[in-house]
């Protein structure tokens, strides 16, 4: 591999720190760098060339990219520690149907029909709506990373069970992919260390009746060159 560099890019509450430990374990020489992009531009980073790969959230415009997708996360409802709500370990949609609800300008959850009463102020951004809720404003239902990124002491969140998923997914430039891509993608899979594509496999292990016959075949063999060897040349005397 040469030595260069990879720029991955993440959203908010995205966590690429674990694949990046690995990678620094694999390949010292080769300096990966972790860029924040917010949840909006971090499909055009990828296309603009500004970071090699992207950990996102969909749906978004993913047009001239290759998507991985990665996993699903749980759509929670941030609330007061003191809300009715707290009591319970989950909750669905008809129980925030009268809550006054907060809808951030960077809300990635894209819920159509969402429940609750929309307030008309939107927040700038999600930490702002957190704010918000703090100060008993209403409800702000985030992906659980997100409410696990902006977490403070008089918050709390619940997971809402009929709330549609999240999907995070890994995105880079579609066509010609470098190797640095293809290694860090192979990283984010799961591959084992020297498991590349393209590498030939190693051989099977033989069984224990193919290594007995082996043996056999060996001493035949040698006994073989043995007796040759014992024998006089034909022309002598």
């Amino acid at each position: 591999m040469t030595s260069s560099s990879l720029t991955v890019g993440y959203v908010p509450g995205g966590t690429p720190a674990r694949w990046a430990r690995i990678w620094a374990q694999r390949h010292p020489e080769v300096p990966l760098r972790l860029c924040a992009v917010s949840a909006a531009e971090a499909a055009d980073e990828v296309r603009a060339g500004n970071v090699d790969v992207a950990l996102l959230r969909l749906p978004t415009d993913t047009s001239a990219l290759a998507v991985i997708a990665l996993y699903e996360e749980t759509t929670v409802a941030v609330v007061p520690t003191d809300h009715l709500l707290s009591a319970a370990e989950e909750i669905t949609s008809s129980d925030l149907a009268d809550e006054q609800a907060l809808l951030p300008l960077d809300d990635v959850v894209g819920w159509t029909d969402a429940p609750g009463v929309p307030i008309d102020h939107r927040p700038e951004n999600t930490s702002a709506a957190m704010e918000l809720v703090a100060a008993g404003m209403g409800v702000l239902m985030v992906p659980q990373s997100l409410a696990r990124l902006h977490h403070r002491r008089d918050l709390t969140y619940r997971p809402i069970a009929d709330a549609p998923k999240c999907a995070v997914a890994l995105a880079f430039l579609a066509g010609s992919q470098s190797a640095l891509v293809e290694e860090f993608t192979g990283i984010v899979r799961g591959r084992k260390p020297g498991s590349s594509r393209g590498q030939v496999p190693p051989p099977a292990k033989r069984t224990a009746r193919e290594k007995t016959l082996a043996k056999q075949a060996a001493r035949a063999a040698a006994g073989k060159v043995a007796r040759t060897s014992g024998r006089p040349e034909r022309g002598r005397r």
